[in-house]
């Protein structure tokens, strides 16, 4: 990080530091349990489930804060939103919602992604060309009322209230509490690049970092560490075969959960540059550095797995190179068996707006179908 924005950074936490707020920054937002049918009933609201960065507002008076899910300021990759989050939200209050970027009729998150750029002349050029907007969808704090132990019913009622006359690049989240406008949106939006349905409890209170929500999603994918890789051991140039994924449990143990991979073969020589840094010292606290035993490593310097070896891995080469544990990827899977991807995940995108820590196997946390509880109890 260069000193300029190393400055940057230290004064919008000071900045958060000075708010006088009932709900003060930092906070973490409240999340949402992945099941795989809508909860029905009367108790519910639905909302879309935006595809973008996860953000809280802060406002106290000409103080602004922009925080991601990772409690970091976003003020400087987001230099438009500032203005229109000054002239239009209430002088003292806190918002939850997305930060998205819409084109041609759909969201896109990688234009998103290019908005995280170290270069305050790349993001004012960007902001320019490819401007982000907010749609909020639940409100923390207004005035000097802290609103979190609120039903969520009453929260949304008051958010539409004070966003009622608010407009580009402002914007508040559709809702019903019908579960046929819920379907009608899972089945049309998927187009439009959301990623599926959210479902609220009506009366439920603001829970920060608890699984209270429900989300059904088009496909089944999380978010995993990127702990190491195996090259990709054709051709005769430095390739990445696959990335080797983690998960926490509750103990805070990371797991090692599987691989992704079937990269296109650029994309596989790109990985070698963009992997290289990570890779600097990475196993001098790797929390899988047992796993290199005694073994002095091949040319490459990489390390067998214990127990990597079975009877469908024979003759395989499973010797690893490990990366500092700092980096989040999205990745596809079709079923997880014993705590492992049954078989080998999908890459999917680089989350940066996502901490190693944040991902846990909670985030897997499905609802089980009720024959299934009938046929197998949990006490037998």
């Amino acid at each position: 990080m260069g000193r300029a924005r190393q400055t940057k950074v230290k004064e919008e936490v000071n900045l958060a530091l000075n708010m006088n707020l009932p709900v003060n920054p930092p906070i973490l937002p409240m999340l949402a349990k992945r099941v795989d049918e809508l909860p029905i009933g009367e108790t519910w609201i639905y909302e879309p489930k935006w595809d973008g960065f996860r953000t809280l507002v802060f406002r106290d008076g000409t103080e602004i804060l922009i925080q991601s899910r990772d409690e970091k300021s976003l003020n400087r990759y987001f230099p438009e939103l500032l203005e229109a989050l000054q002239s239009q939200l209430p002088s003292q209050c806190v918002l939850d919602g997305e930060i998205v970027i819409a084109k041609n009729g759909a969201l896109d998150f990688e234009a998103l992604q290019l908005r995280i750029h170290p270069a305050a002349s790349r993001v004012k050029l960007l902001s320019q060309q490819t401007p982000a907007s907010i749609v909020f969808f639940d409100l923390l704090a207004k005035d000097a009322r802290d609103l979190r132990e609120q039903a969520f019913y009453e929260r949304r009622r008051e958010l539409e209230t004070v966003l009622s006359s608010a407009a580009a690049p402002l914007h508040i989240t559709p809702a019903t509490d019908d579960p046929e406008v819920a379907r009608d949106w899972f089945r049309r939006f998927e187009g439009a690049g959301f990623d599926g349905v959210i479902a609220k409890p009506k009366d439920g209170t603001y829970e920060s970092d608890k699984r209270v929500m429900f989300k059904v999603k088009h496909e089944r994918d999380c978010d995993c560490v990127v702990a190491g890789f195996r090259w990709y051991r054709k051709g005769d140039r430095p390739a990445i075969g696959s990335l080797l994924l983690g998960l926490y449990d509750d103990s805070g143990a990371l797991h090692h959960v599987g691989v992704c991979g079937s990269f296109p073969l650029e994309k596989r020589f790109e990985l070698v540059e963009y992997l290289a840094p990570y890779r600097e010292n990475a196993l001098a606290h790797h929390p899988w550095k047992s796993w290199r035993g005694d073994e002095a490593g091949d040319e490459h310097g990489s390390y067998r797995m214990p127990g990597g070896q079975s009877r469908w891995s024979q003759g395989k080469d499973l010797s690893w190179e490990p990366l500092r544990i700092e980096l989040v990827a999205e990745v596809a899977y079709e079923h997880m068996q014993s705590g492992r991807f049954r078989h080998m995940a999908q890459f999917r995108r680089w989350r940066f707006d996502k901490k190693p820590t944040n991902c846990t196997y909670a985030q897997l946390e499905v609802v089980p179908p009720e024959e299934l509880m009938a046929i197998f109890p949990q006490n037998h």
